[in-house]
């Protein structure tokens, strides 16, 4: 088997490391003829958030609290079996982790600032509205 291509980059110099992912192959479904039942090409991924030492704390405490809902014991899990070589599936899966990770500890977005509108604009709007309601008026024929 080669070698897997690469470290897998989250964000900036920090990636995924290699010594801390939890690999398990299984039988997948999906295409490959005969040869599927007896190959495990199905790839779990599992990634032991809580425990890392690669992600920076600050890092790590927005991807626990993000990815609540995906983690088990602080792990989190990913799972590739669209490609019939187990290779393949590896590196989708891991760049999937990778990706998952970069979301997860992406900073927060800025508060949006409201814009100010000129005042120029809202009265203008406003001398609109009238002129419009008094064209609308002076159609029903009575006279005000």
């Amino acid at each position: 088997m080669g070698v897997m291509s690469g470290p897998y980059v989250i964000r900036g110099s920090v990636s995924l490391p290699e010594a801390e992912l939890m690999w398990r192959f299984s039988r997948s479904s999906g295409p490959g003829g005969q040869h599927v039942n007896t190959s495990d090409s199905q790839v779990e991924l599992r990634f032991d958030v809580a425990a890392t030492e690669a992600l920076p704390e600050v890092w790590k405490a927005r991807a626990l609290e993000r990815l609540a809902g995906r983690l088990v014991n602080g792990v989190v899990a990913v799972r590739a079996s669209e490609h019939r070589s187990q290779w393949r599936n590896r590196e989708t899966a891991a760049v999937r982790l990778a990706s998952l990770l970069a979301e997860a500890t992406a900073p927060p977005p800025k508060p949006r600032r409201k814009s100010r509108i000129p005042r120029g604009i809202n009265e203008r709007r406003l001398r609109e509205k009238k002129q419009r309601g008094d064209t609308k008026r002076g159609r029903s024929g009575r006279d005000w």
